[in-house]
């Protein structure tokens, strides 16, 4: 079994293309910690000798000299900024395509059970304090080790007795880090998966605002989004409650280290232990070291921040996705045979069960369904009885629990995901339209088409004269999620879309069971002549629109209890038969 990497691991292999950068941001942030150590030194080296002989020369010489530091230092405090922000920024940069693409690889199961507006808060929120991590973690934790590390050297060559207080008060700092670190994490963790309930939220609400203000249910929306926010607020009230004591025992320890050094260098100085030169760089020393210690605080709280939205980000990314590999056999181009042997396929419902056990909802048993190629075959029957979910199965949206389909003979598990879809155009009751232009939305169905092969599909799928007839034609920008268009204008753009793509199998998901009867008329003509010359599997519960169907078959919550022609289901008498009557009983 392969042995899983750490964290921090992972975390440093996305340095890995931006060695160069990073080595230079590095090697900038160590000239910057050795120019701060020499200014006390030199500062100590003024009082001691050259002001007591009145060596102005040498002052003004070692004065020029500390100029020249300070000028370095501030052109090497640039390049760590500037170098530093671009290596953080690459690396989010990677990440967030990383997690896009794999998002885009994940099945159909991940987003039934996650919200968009979660996702969302990972791939924004969560990264952005990566990058901060990215960027300010390393070169922090590197110049705040070379400062105390020298500064420590250097208490040392002054006075041994001195050091042993420093000494004496580090320990204690970092035993509050190490104390307060798992607590820390904790409250970051808490806050952020509030954010992701609010951006969530946000998304849900936003979404859906032409429902809410139809239904008048703003208040009811804001109420719901009160109650997120409210939950954030606890979360924040607790990550700072916590930061709160981290920052003032941290606070207090350097207070109390400045305290004490001043007032032991002063009694060594008093007894002349040490002299004026000594005690000033000693006190520079000391006002040096504590700089870092503060720094050790801030970044020890952007180390806690920084991990748990990468480990948010680790848990997507382990979620194992579709497998795009190529198959055991290849598909090509499809005849359109279809055949379910004994198929069965339940829901996984999540922890919802005793004993955190998840429950499964049972959907399809033991299915056996013989769909030849060219035939159009109907699938009818009460919502919930497992249409939807039988038509999800053929392209591998979801895996089956047993049993087998097949297409022209071949296992559907055996043929590349890839190689398998291409061969599938499904045409969905909720259009969804990319907020693009018409020819953009249609081209989808063939990605690279030609203007003329996109024209002649939105032909076939009769919309090209109303495109034609729009401000820009086919450039004309649809608005999000196509809110520009009437629900029969989306469903022919998704049309044309199919007519594109001119797939051996189609499937028809109630494709026009939200229009009106006039639209539906026009899209049915559509429809209709999409399925020529293809398996066409339609979901409908408007039994006007299957008629001519080579097979209805009647799906329940039993199976497929009822198979036939229209004019053979009706005189069984049987399910379809009451089905059909119930519609039509008015007329």
């Amino acid at each position: 079994m392969k042995k899983k990497k750490s964290l921090l691991r992972v975390f440093v292999g996305y340095y890995r293309p931006y060695v160069g950068a990073f080595i230079f941001d590095m090697t900038c942030a160590l000239l910057m910690s050795v120019c701060s150590l020499v200014y006390p030194e030199i500062a100590r080296g003024i009082i001691n000798v050259h002001a007591p002989l009145g060596d102005w020369r040498a002052i003004l010489f070692w004065g020029g000299i500390m100029l020249a530091i300070f000028a370095l230092k501030a052109l090497l405090n640039y390049c760590v900024s500037y170098w530093g922000h671009l290596v953080g920024m690459k690396m989010q940069g990677d990440m967030r395509a990383e997690l896009f693409a794999h998002l885009e690889k994940l099945p159909f199961s991940y987003y039934d059970e996650t919200k968009v507006g979660s996702i969302m808060s990972r791939i924004v929120n969560d990264l952005f304090e990566v990058a901060e991590l990215a960027h300010h973690g390393p070169e922090n934790l590197f110049i705040s080790l070379i400062t105390i590390i020298g500064a420590l050297i250097m208490i040392l060559t002054i006075d041994p007795w001195l050091s042993l207080i420093v000494f004496a008060v580090l320990p204690i700092m970092f035993a509050i880090v190490i104390g307060m670190r798992k607590q820390m994490l904790d409250v970051f963790s808490q806050s952020r998966e509030k954010t992701s309930l609010i951006n969530a939220g946000v998304e849900s609400s936003l979404s859906g605002i032409r429902v809410s203000k139809s239904y008048t249910a703003e208040e009811h929306e804001i109420a719901k989004f009160g109650e997120a926010n409210e939950q954030f607020k606890k979360a924040r009230t607790r990550n700072y409650l916590v930061m709160s004591k981290f920052h003032t025992a941290m606070g207090a320890c350097t207070d109390v280290l400045y305290l004490v050094t001043l007032v032991a260098g002063g009694l060594f100085f008093g007894f002349g232990l040490i002299d004026a030169g000594d005690f000033t760089g000693y006190i520079l020393y000391i006002s040096m070291l504590i700089n870092p210690i503060r720094t050790f605080v801030t970044l020890f709280e952007q180390v806690e921040e920084g991990l748990s939205g990468f480990k948010r980000f680790r848990e997507i990314m382990d979620i194992v996705p579709e497998d795009f590999s190529e198959g055991k056999v290849e598909l090509g181009v499809a005849k359109g045979n279809i055949l379910f042997d004994h198929v069965s396929f339940s829901y996984d419902k999540g922890d919802e069960g005793g004993d955190n056990q998840p429950i499964e909802r049972l959907v399809i048993k033991d299915m056996c369904l013989d769909i030849k190629k060219g035939q159009t075959v109907a699938l009818v029957g009460p919502s919930g009885g497992g249409k939807t979910t039988l038509c999800n199965l053929i392209p591998r949206f979801y895996e089956i629990d047993s049993g087998n389909i097949y297409i022209d003979g071949k296992n559907i598990r055996d043929i590349g995901l890839t190689d398998l879809r291409r061969n599938i155009g499904i045409v969905q009751q909720d259009v969804f339209l990319y907020g693009g232009t018409v020819k953009e939305n249609i081209a989808y169905g063939k990605q690279g088409a030609s203007d003329e092969e996109i024209i002649n599909a939105a032909k076939l799928a009769n919309i090209h004269e109303f495109v034609l007839s729009l401000p820009n034609g086919y450039d004309t920008y649809v608005g999000e999620r196509g809110v520009k268009l009437s629900g029969g204008q989306k469903q022919r753009v998704s049309i044309a879309r199919a007519f594109l793509k001119n797939p051996p199998i189609l499937i028809l998901d109630e494709a026009t069971s939200a229009l009106d009867n006039a639209t539906e008329m026009l899209i049915q003509e559509s429809l209709e002549k999409l399925s020529e010359g293809r398996t066409t599997i339609v979901v409908a519960h408007r039994l006007s629109t299957i008629k001519q169907a080579d097979e209805i078959i009647v799906i329940t919550s039993e199976g497929a209890v009822e198979r036939g022609t229209h004019e053979q289901l009706l005189a069984a008498n049987g399910v379809y038969s009451k089905l059909y009557k119930y519609q039509f009983k008015n007329l």
